[in-house]
């Protein structure tokens, strides 16, 4: 009985990484090729987080710029093209329901690269 519930729950978290793969690769093609909203140029989906029962995607992405004020676009942007997103993920994906998405800032770049700099500084002294 363990090993059966194993198995399942190793097989969700399979479905559930493949599902988020695919959310990525087709809402980094949708905004290039879908969304024409200027707020989302240069926007760049780094990871999707599925909830266990696929009912919700957690969408991280990235901007070039770092200023607050692009970021903030960005997010509206992400935020009104959300229709548009799912709807082209139900004519591309075979999902039974499409999840619902949550945009987020993918604060990991900017963390990685405030870590390098100070490394940097400290050979400076």
């Amino acid at each position: 009985m363990v090993q059966s519930r194993e198995r399942n729950i190793m097989a969700n978290h399979f479905r559930t990484d493949r599902v988020g793969m695919e959310i990525k690769r087709e809402v980094n093609e949708i905004l290039q090729k879908k969304v024409r909203d200027p707020r989302v140029q240069g926007v760049t989906i780094t990871d999707v987080q599925m909830l266990g029962d696929l009912s919700v995607a957690k969408v991280y992405y990235t901007i070039l710029s770092n200023l607050a004020s692009d970021n903030q676009k960005a997010q509206i942007g992400l935020e009104k093209a959300t229709g548009t997103i799912k709807r082209e993920l139900g004519r591309n994906l075979k999902l039974y329901k499409i999840p619902d998405l949550t945009f987020v800032k993918d604060e990991s770049i900017e963390y990685g690269n405030k870590i390098d700099e100070m490394l940097r500084n400290l050979d400076k002294h």
